[in-house]
């Protein structure tokens, strides 16, 4: 006998969890974040915070690595 919805599961949209940059994406972020600020200390907390935030915000496909393609001499 097939499974029927019931009244709550009708209309509901099935939650996709929220994609969670690794750890290493964050570090390399926020390591290009202190050298655009030209390599000065003091500020690594908020350097790690802006580029969690900024790697939050992205879609996933936009931080897919990109291919190294050889160039012939």
């Amino acid at each position: 006998m097939p499974k029927t919805k019931t009244a709550s599961q009708v209309g509901k949209k099935s939650a996709k969890p929220k994609y969670q940059p690794t750890h290493e994406e964050i570090a390399l972020r926020a390591y290009q974040i202190f050298l655009e600020r030209g390599c000065t200390p003091g500020n690594e907390k908020e350097d790690w915070l802006r580029a969690e935030q900024e790697l939050n915000q992205q879609p996933k496909k936009s931080r897919r690595k990109s291919k190294i393609v050889p160039i012939a001499a």
